[in-house]
């Protein structure tokens, strides 16, 4: 069982920004694709941006590309999430997750955080 950590959101105004981080304690961490979904109250869990283990691919849905980068530092065994820009339909619980091998915009993820609660005012 891998355990990922988040941590990073909050309650901001539009057009502020926030980062969220994923600590992966795992000394295989690079072999880990990583990504944020998220989901809205009455709405199904939805992909926000995905990265290789590597680093070298990103993905990013189409609603955020432009203001939301995914990235992550090995030697920290963590992935962020930098929001700039962010609009009240961000609003949502945002959940990282892992899993081997290929980056995918799927849900097929096998390690889920626990979510962190980001709130965008308007």
């Amino acid at each position: 069982q891998v355990e990922l950590v988040e941590s990073g959101g909050g309650l901001v105004q539009a057009g502020a920004s926030l980062r969220l981080s994923c600590a992966v304690p795992e000394r295989t961490f690079s072999t880990y694709v990583m990504a944020w979904f998220r989901q809205a109250p009455g709405k199904e869990r939805e992909f926000v941006a995905g990265i290789s283990g590597s680093g070298g691919t990103t993905m990013y849905a189409d609603s955020v590309k432009g203001r939301f980068t995914i990235f992550r530092d090995i030697g920290k065994n963590t992935a962020y999430l930098q929001m700039n820009s962010l609009k009240p339909e961000d609003t949502a619980v945002y959940y990282c997750a892992a899993r081997r091998v290929v980056l995918t915009m799927t849900a097929r993820y096998d390690y889920w955080g626990q979510g962190t609660q980001v709130t965008v005012s308007s």
